[in-house]
């Protein structure tokens, strides 16, 4: 007679007991990062500061991190021996053209929306990083990560109908809330969520560190946006005002820790797997409301309530319940 066990899908799922103190400081360190960006961007970087400007800086102090965290632990010697240009462009070349665009539209989003109303959107890429990978790996997802994705959906269609029709927490322009706020933070899950599956794509066939990862994709990255300068609205700005037009020292606070957050990412997945990082998440929404109210006396709005636990419990239900493949056994 068959029986039927369940397997757990493999993966990094380790639980909080193990973890060692070096994945509780990254973590924590993402926590902070994740939840202060919004707010550390509209506060530090002016309208005056041209989008692609920061972009780039943002890639280029990630190479510098990357190189120095190389050097340090040793791959840096290996990599002369081991790295071919075709083996980089197939792993990274793609995914950083994909980041190089999301970033410059969420440089746009975070001007036009309020922090959590941001962070919230942005948790979207959730859902698209689980229809990517399924499309593109075949990874499938359990009634329980399907339930928790429609969640976070539904969150997110509230929170686009609520500020999309309302004036708004700074009472802007509704279309300017919708074209500049809304779309291009839904557009950047859509393409994080593309660049996320070719990533595990990647480090499953090419078996790349985090840190060697974050080296080319900003590599090519700084190269896509260098040639999109030529003929973008950004590039005649550039060649017009000049690289640093609207810049001020502080402006550097948040390019530095958008870089941080590349490597921390990366840092997280590759030592506590998904699941911590849907922690982290989780508790960098918590971080945006708390520094929100805080520094800019801001109570959350109506909408936010209403999104927040939505996308919380979806958050931790994708989190809770992975896909367990059953195992026929005569």
């Amino acid at each position: 007679m068959a029986t039927i066990t369940a397997i757990k899908h493999k993966g990094p799922q380790p639980g909080f007991d193990g973890m060692n103190a070096r994945v509780w400081f990254y973590s924590i360190l993402l926590t902070i990062q994740y939840g202060s960006q919004p707010l550390i961007s509209k506060r530090f970087t002016g309208q005056q500061v041209i989008v692609t400007t920061s972009v780039l800086t943002c890639e280029i102090v990630k190479i510098a991190c990357a190189l120095i965290l190389m050097a340090k632990n040793g791959t840096l010697k290996k990599l002369a021996n081991e790295w071919t240009l075709i083996g980089s462009l197939t792993a990274s070349g793609l995914p950083a053209a994909i980041y190089a665009l999301q970033n410059s539209l969420l440089q746009i989003s975070y001007r036009n929306l309020d922090s959590l109303t941001f962070s919230m959107l942005n948790q979207t890429k959730i859902f698209f990083t689980a229809f990517f990978t399924y499309i593109i790996l075949r990874q499938k997802q359990s009634i329980q990560q399907i339930g928790a994705l429609f969640l976070l959906i539904m969150g997110a269609v509230l929170l686009s109908v609520g500020e999309g029709s309302s004036r708004g927490s700074n009472n802007s322009d509704p279309d300017l809330i919708l074209f500049y706020g809304i779309v291009p933070v839904m557009v950047a899950s859509v393409l994080s969520g593309l660049a996320s599956a070719l990533c595990q794509w990647a480090s499953q066939v090419k078996r790349h560190s985090s840190y060697l990862m974050t080296l080319e994709m900003s590599v090519v990255g700084c190269l896509c946006l260098l040639i999109s300068t030529t003929k973008s609205p950004d590039g005649e700005a550039i060649r017009r005002y000049g690289f640093f037009h609207g810049w001020t020292p502080l402006t550097m606070i948040p390019v530095a820790a958008n870089a941080l957050g590349g490597i921390l990412v990366g840092l997280v997945t590759s030592h506590a797997g998904g699941v911590r990082k849907g922690f982290v998440i989780v508790s960098a929404l918590l971080v945006t409301a708390m520094l929100q109210f805080m520094f800019e006396g801001k109570a959350p709005s109506l909408f936010c309530l209403l999104a927040l636990p939505l996308v919380v419990s979806s958050i931790s239900i994708y989190q809770k319940y992975p896909y367990r493949v059953k195992k026929k056994e005569w």
